[in-house]
């Protein structure tokens, strides 16, 4: 079978039983900041595991897109070398919310392996694990399904530590969790290793292709493991492994999902295709880079960025090991949307974006490569013994880029070795202090969470009564909060909007019964909306009776600004073209800001352009209209998802006109003409084929263009014209500005001529030491440009000779040195400027021959000077 019909027997086959088929959520996590990528097909169910979130199905079948290559989840060093590690992969789930459990997991599962109707393997090439402790499972496997004993493995806490265990699973050091049985697929005696448990586990004869999560526990920072509210199922299926399995290979790269790739990939580098493992980097690393940025990551030297950056830079180093010249790497994204695009939309539709930024990207590595060779050729100068030291592997590595491996194949050529371990002390120190300032690390369970649903109202109301369900104080639930007291409160009913898809939350009060709590943000939880807030007067209690009241004029504001995102990403696809695509966006009453997939700078013009279209749609007063409907109707509307946004089984179509149509659970104004006037104040670049523009609308609009017209006017009076129009203004600066020019280049002349009649009147001032003529001079007021000059122009008059020449200029010390050639075996203009400019407070040095520096101490000028003929004296 090939891999997409696996996929679609899998799908297919849960659906016949019950579950919902649920689309692959984005690779990164909405609204969980515990994780640095999305690792698993549970991630975006997690809080219905938690029993935090409600849907419309108990049971659900999906393919997710998986990335391991940063934070505890990382595969990325064994990707190419071993036959099953990869940076993406898709995993196959099925999961039961307080539906079903044991049984009928572990039934589903050798079904649809060994049943003749689906992937009819062999039962007796079958193994089975459970957690050792964990009899129900044993039971239901050798009682009920038939699994031999002999084909049956007890694992325990075989890591080290209570519940670590390759059956115990955990997304992460808290969170939900609990025991699970794993199918193991047995190769043949041909292949070497042991079955699962076995000193020879490591082989690669017996395969895990199958693993049943029996999600029971949620574990909190103290390790203590709290029973869930509905015992749940978490399954996964790795396709490319079950590939394997069914197509009779034991590598995954052997699979077709894999074949095509390597096919490109060695006619992009100009390579042979015959197994070599930098070839399969290559491969495995489009998948990852392409998905993550059709998911709107672009490279960058932090967090998510910074891992996809390094994925590239790992492609780019194993394609130039087998010989790749010039960009390569991004000429294989359209084997990559041949091969997965039918089953992953998002790989089509960004296509050109994918491969623009990984072209940029490329490029921008070459130069890196360029810039750390120099770096190493200096360091290499002044080394000292035979061995690269590890600080100097860990500086070209982390701060330029460079690979440690290439820098040990240029060592390798000149006889050298490097510090290795060296290098990964400095680098465990780097990931020691990454860990310590990551915020992907938080404690899943420290975040605010609570059982109850809010209704939002807000969409047709800014004000309304509501009900107290749940106070918070520093995380912790309370009572009450009394005056003073800074909280959360959760109400049934609220009609303040909840920071969502780039839109800020609701500002505004409680108020009832003599209390009163100012809201001054809003976020979500789950189905809980959150009013964060402090106490003005009053205490409030659970329970409490209250009038939520919304501020209606920064919910007003910021709905203006909502509503131009919309039309500017509709105008930017108009203008630009349809590879546009909204990269995050945030959304408040002062302005907004809108950061779209684009591969070069905006010119003026076409802002222009954009600005001229916005307002039109403005002035065409169109009625701004919602619909609820599920997301396939939806997408048959043409409405674009907006970037970030996370959406369940029913979504709010916005509609302005005939001129947009997004998926958003925001809030807007009624008719486009209420956003008033549309006005750009910036455009620019946030990361690789990625712009950000700022705008604002309405009140701040006018606001903005009236500044404009106060500075016109300013310069106007500045430049002494009466006449304030701009083409006239540009004009008369221009010509100022041409003035300055000439009077600059005027002024070096003269300065010029000063120096060199100053040269003549100084060489008579030299005196003589040892057959050396010395020479130190104030001259105050030139600057080092003149300084050097001077000196030049004195060595040649003077012939043999050592030159200190200083002044003051703008309240700093400027000090240039100079030794003629015939001296500087001998003496040094360096350091006869370290010790002149440290004697001035400052620093300095250069070449033998010439040196600048200089210093804040002015007093101290005429010291430093007189340090010329001792230097000299001592030198000789």
């Amino acid at each position: 079978m090939k891999s997409a019909e696996i996929r679609e027997a899998f799908l297919r086959f849960f659906e016949e039983q019950g579950h919902t088929r649920v689309a692959s959520s984005s690779l990164i996590p909405g609204n969980d900041p515990t994780l640095l990528f999305t690792n698993a097909g549970m991630n975006q169910f997690k809080d219905c595991f938690l029993g935090q979130e409600k849907r419309a199905y108990t049971r659900a079948v999906s393919s997710q897109k998986c990335v391991r290559a940063g934070g505890k989840h990382n595969d990325l060093e064994n990707v190419g070398y071993t036959a099953r590690h990869h940076t993406f992969f898709e995993m196959l789930g099925n999961f039961s919310f307080g539906d079903y459990f044991k049984r009928d997991a572990i039934n589903y599962a050798w079904q649809f392996l060994t049943s003749d109707k689906w992937l009819n393997l062999p039962k007796d090439k079958l193994w089975v694990t459970v957690y050792a402790s964990d009899d129900e499972a044993y039971d239901i496997w050798t009682q009920e399904v038939g699994v031999p004993a002999e084909r049956m493995v007890r694992i325990g806490d075989n890591k080290g530590a209570p519940y670590a265990s390759d059956n115990f699973w955990a997304m992460g050091d808290t969170g939900p969790c609990g025991p699970c049985t794993e199918i193991f697929y047995d190769h043949g005696a041909d292949i070497w290793g042991g079955p699962p448990g076995s000193p020879e586990e490591d082989g690669d004869r017996y395969i895990e292709i199958w693993n049943n999560v029996f999600m029971q526990f949620n574990r909190t920072a103290d390790g203590v493991l709290h029973p869930l509210p509905a015992p749940s199922v978490d399954t996964g299926m790795g396709l490319e492994r079950i590939s394997a399995v069914l197509q009779h290979v034991h590598s995954n790269y052997q699979i077709d999902l894999f074949q095509n790739l390597l096919v490109a990939g060695a006619k992009a580098i100009g390579c042979s295709n015959d197994e070599q493992p930098s070839l399969k980097v290559v491969a495995d690393h489009i998948r990852s880079c392409g998905f993550l940025i059709a998911d709107g990551v672009t490279p960058s030297n932090e967090g998510r960025g910074y891992v996809l950056r390094r994925i590239i830079r790992r492609a780019c180093r194993h394609g130039n090991k087998l010989g790749a010249k010039g960009s390569f790497f991004y000429q294989i994204v359209a084997a990559l949307v041949a091969e997965m695009g039918e089953a992953f939309p998002e790989l089509k539709q960004q296509q050109a974006h994918i491969e623009r930024v990984l072209k940029t990207e490329e490029e921008q590595f070459a130069k890196t490569l360029e810039q750390g060779l120099k770096i190493l050729e200096l360091d290499l100068v002044g080394l000292k013994g035979k061995m690269i030291p590890g600080e100097t592997l860990f500086k070209l590595y982390d701060t330029y880029g460079f690979p440690v491996d290439l820098t040990g194949d240029i060592a390798r050529e000149r006889g050298l070795s490097i510090d290795e371990a060296g290098f990964e002390r400095a680098m465990e120190g780097q990931r020691v202090r990454a860990r310590s300032a990551s915020s992907f690390g938080m404690d899943y369970n420290s975040l605010v969470k609570v059982d109850a649903q809010t209704h939002f109202t807000g969409y047709v109301c800014i004000a309304g009564e509501a009900k107290v369900v749940a106070l918070f104080k520093d995380g912790q639930v309370v009572e009450q909060l009394g005056e003073g007291e800074e909280g959360v409160v959760v109400l049934d009913h609220t009609p303040f909007y909840a920071e969502s898809g780039g839109q800020i939350g609701d500002c505004g009060f409680l108020a009832g019964n003599g209390v009163r709590f100012d809201v001054s943000d809003t976020t979500k939880a789950g189905g809980a909306f959150l009013h964060h807030g402090i106490i003005d007067r009053g205490t409030l209690r659970l329970g409490a009776a209250v009038t939520a009241q919304v501020d209606a004029s920064v919910r007003q504001a910021t709905a203006l600004n909502h509503s131009a995102t919309h039309l500017l990403h509709a105008a930017l696809r108009q203008v630009l073209g349809e590879h546009v695509q909204q990269k995050g966006s945030l959304v408040h009453s002062m302005g907004l800001r809108f950061d779209f997939s684009h591969f070069e700078a905006i010119k003026p013009v076409q802002l222009k352009i954009l600005e001229d279209i916005v307002n039109a749609e403005i002035r065409k007063n169109s009625a701004v209209e919602t619909e609820e409907t599920d997301i396939e109707t939806a997408k048959s509307k043409g409405a674009m998802a907006l970037f970030g946004e996370k959406y369940g089984d029913s979504v709010r179509v916005l509609s302005m006109g005939d001129f947009s149509v997004e998926l958003c659970g925001g809030t807007h104004v009624s008719r486009t003409g209420d956003i008033g006037l549309f006005k750009i104040i910036s455009e620019n670049g946030v990361a690789a084929g990625v712009r950000r523009i700022e705008a604002v609308t309405g009140a701040e609009a006018l606001r903005y263009v009236s500044e404009l017209e106060e500075s016109r006017d300013t310069l106007a009076r500045i430049v002494g014209s009466k006449n304030r129009d701009q083409a006239t203004l540009h004009k008369i600066v221009e010509g100022l500005i041409a003035e300055s020019r000439d009077l600059k280049k005027e002024l070096e002349r003269f300065k010029a001529k000063a120096a060199s009649a100053a040269g003549d009147d100084l060489s008579g001032s030299a005196v003589e030491v040892k057959g050396v003529k010395v020479l130190a001079a104030r001259l105050d007021g030139l600057d080092g440009k003149a300084l050097l000059a001077l000196v030049d122009q004195l060595k040649n008059k003077l012939g043999r000779a050592v030159i200190l020449l200083g002044g003051v200029l703008d309240d700093k010390v400027v000090l240039v040195a100079g030794v003629t050639q015939d001296l500087t075996a001998q003496l040094k203009a360096g350091e006869l400027m370290k010790q002149a400019a440290a004697a001035v407070g400052g620093k300095g040095g250069g070449r033998p021959d010439m040196a600048q520096g200089g210093g804040v101490d002015t007093a101290a000028l005429d010291v430093a000077l007189a340090l010329t003929v001792p230097f000299v004296e001592q030198g000789l």
